[in-house]
């Protein structure tokens, strides 16, 4: 049997990402925790609850293991509502308690990745039109303005907003994200702010910490057409991806934004990232239909004959990752994988998905694209937003019951990635044997 080592750059950051209402638990005090007891947003009417009691204290297990299993990084975030639970009211024991979370993590090596906003909003913004108020942005910047001087002696790796395209469509556009409108005019409002408040908090970061970096993450979601040869189908993959995958990014090059059929100027955002965040987990296929008018005259779905993940919510195509690193690599800037991964509660797609996604990940490296790191989500089972518990991303499974922890093969699989800085043969033969032929043919 063939035998070879995929290696990665040196330096190289391996981690995984998480996020502060999925982990925490006790977010009382923000627009989740508000859409989660109205009847019907929430698969089977779950709640966020305990979540994974990293409030309580249960980071420090996980990241105990993070880095027992050899990462040396972690991507998490800081909840805006627990730092400014009201608007004229600060909590420096949440800022303090975030140093010791962050403390905690540099004492086990591993370096953070901090998120300033990851889908969640104080309740008095919420109740006040979140961002869609003007305001948004302004409030949104003096809530980073208070985080980073608190933080910048331990953090230099920032991301401002995670996946706005997500939070934009899953609010505005007819998903299941809080408000649950379907509004366009809305949506373009809702992302023009957060272009804004993405720039602005940018601009504080470095303001207040020159040699920070500081970018966003992306939801990179992949569209081709379903029937390639048909142009309405080709023309709406194109529509799909210059609306969810540039509007925002490319409003950081040319200060225009175009989203919703709307466009305007923001010349601020101009120059305001230091790298490329891809959030990547799949692909849709794409067709035009005239009549849909709420879905915007297309339809997606997965190709039949896919790997789907056990509640079809991912198709493994790791040729869509490929794709998002292509597109960033526009941008001639750094590029991290700030998070990649797949539900699967009995572990037995996640091991080739992630070697799969690996594989795509070394290759462009090995173009010596500038690619610095690798975030896979998720560390531990948690709560993913709509879905609730019924998805199960984590590395380590959770005993909501008990908050004991469980232990699954690709921990051991990641483990092996992360201590080697590269994918081998052995490796793949062991843990990810479906995905062995791909990677090492002949």
């Amino acid at each position: 049997m063939p035998e070879a080592t995929y290696h990665f750059p040196q330096g190289f950051l391996w981690g995984t990402a998480t996020s502060s209402h999925q982990v925490e638990g006790g977010n009382i005090n923000n627009n989740w925790y508000a859409w989660e007891y109205e009847a019907g947003r929430i698969a089977q009417g779950q709640k966020s609850g305990l979540a994974c009691d990293w409030w309580g204290g249960r980071w420090k297990e996980d990241l105990e293991n993070a880095a027992k299993y050899h990462q040396n990084s972690h991507r998490l975030s800081i909840e805006w509502s627990r730092v400014q639970p009201r608007p004229d009211r600060w909590d420096e024991d949440a800022l303090e308690h975030y140093r010791q979370i962050i403390k905690g993590m540099l004492k086990l090596g591993l370096k953070p990745m901090v998120t300033l906003h990851h889908f969640t909003d104080p309740l008095w913004l919420y109740e006040n039109g979140c961002w869609e108020n003007d305001k948004a942005p302004s409030y949104f910047t003096e809530y980073v303005k208070k985080v980073v001087p608190a933080l910048k002696d331990l953090v230099d790796l920032w991301v401002t907003i995670n996946e706005p395209a997500v939070y934009v469509t899953g609010g505005y556009v007819g998903g299941g994200f809080p408000p649950g409108r379907n509004d366009m005019g809305a949506a373009f409002k809702v992302m023009s702010n957060l272009l804004k408040g993405h720039a602005a908090a940018y601009r504080a970061i470095h303001e207040l910490q020159p040699a920070a970096e500081a970018g966003y993450a992306k939801n990179f979601r992949g569209f081709e057409p379903a029937r390639a040869w048909f142009p309405p189908d080709v023309w709406m993959a194109k529509f799909n991806h210059a609306s969810f995958n540039e509007a925002f990014s490319d409003a950081l090059m040319n200060g225009k934004i175009n989203f919703a059929m709307k466009s305007a100027m923001v010349p601020e955002a101009i120059g305001t990232q230091d790298f490329v965040g891809i959030n990547y987990y799949t692909v849709d296929q794409v067709v035009f239909k005239p009549l849909a008018v709420k879905d915007v005259f297309s339809r997606r779905f997965y190709a039949p004959g896919s790997q789907l993940s056990e509640t079809g919510f991912i198709a493994n195509l790791p040729r869509g990752l490929a794709a998002a690193l292509k597109w960033a690599k526009k941008y001639n800037l750094p590029i991290y994988i700030t998070e990649n991964g797949v539900e699967d509660s009995r572990d037995t797609l996640r091991p080739q998905y992630t070697i799969e996604h690996l594989h795509e990940v070394w290759k462009a490296a090995n173009f010596n694209w500038n690619i610095k790191g690798y975030f896979h989500w998720s560390q531990v089972d948690n709560f993913e937003w709509e879905r609730a518990w019924t998805q199960r991303f984590g590395l380590w499974g959770l005993d909501l019951e008990t908050q004991k922890r469980v232990h699954r093969p690709s921990v051991e699989l990641y483990g092996e990635i992360c201590r080697q800085n590269a994918i081998s043969s052995d490796t793949v033969r062991k843990y990810a044997p479906a995905a062995f032929e791909k990677l090492f043919p002949g």
